[in-house]
């Protein structure tokens, strides 16, 4: 079972980023090639019956299953980064995370107007950085079409953040 493997190979570092957050390392799935396949196949297996135009990775790790999920589905791929590290013309959210606030940026055109969007992150924590991603597609007219997570800590409820995009959210992953 996909849940088990990741759990068991999940590393938990205590006191990261800040005092009192125990942090959920993924790193550790990254030397199993066998285990990222797997991953890659049962997110796209979880979202292959909806509509999606291009899949809209959240920085950093977001790239990583995102990218390979985008490159299996043959569909774009976009990056949405932490401010200042795009080069072009960008639209920006402003957000708060559970242990201090960013910003999420996109290039202005990533997305077009009325393209169906799947947000992908390797975890859902509190939920800011996804509902700062999700008004960032917004913004450019595109329509959320889903969520993706590897891993998601339920106990923290952001998914209930999620709720007023009516869009499916998908983990593999529950703690």
């Amino acid at each position: 079972m996909i849940e088990l493997r990741i759990k068991q190979t999940v590393r938990d570092v205590a006191d990261f980023p800040k005092p009192g957050i125990i942090f959920k390392d993924i790193t550790p799935i990254l030397k199993n090639a066998g285990l990222c396949r797997e991953i890659t196949a049962a997110l796209q297996e979880q979202v292959k019956d909806m509509k999606i135009d291009l899949i809209a990775g959240i920085e950093s790790r977001g790239f990583l299953f995102g990218m390979s999920l985008a490159n299996l589905m043959g569909i774009p791929f976009v990056p949405m980064r932490k401010a200042g590290k795009l080069p072009y013309k960008t639209v920006r959210q402003e957000y708060n995370l559970e242990y201090g606030s960013a910003a999420l940026e996109l290039h202005e055109d990533a997305i077009f107007a009325g393209q169906r969007v799947l947000i992908h992150d390797d975890l859902l924590a509190t939920g800011g950085t996804v509902v700062a991603a999700s008004k960032l597609i917004e913004k450019l007219g595109g329509e959320i079409a889903g969520y993706s997570f590897i891993i998601a800590l339920d106990f923290l409820k952001g998914r209930d953040r999620l709720e007023d995009f009516s869009a499916p959210v998908y983990s593999l992953a529950s703690y």
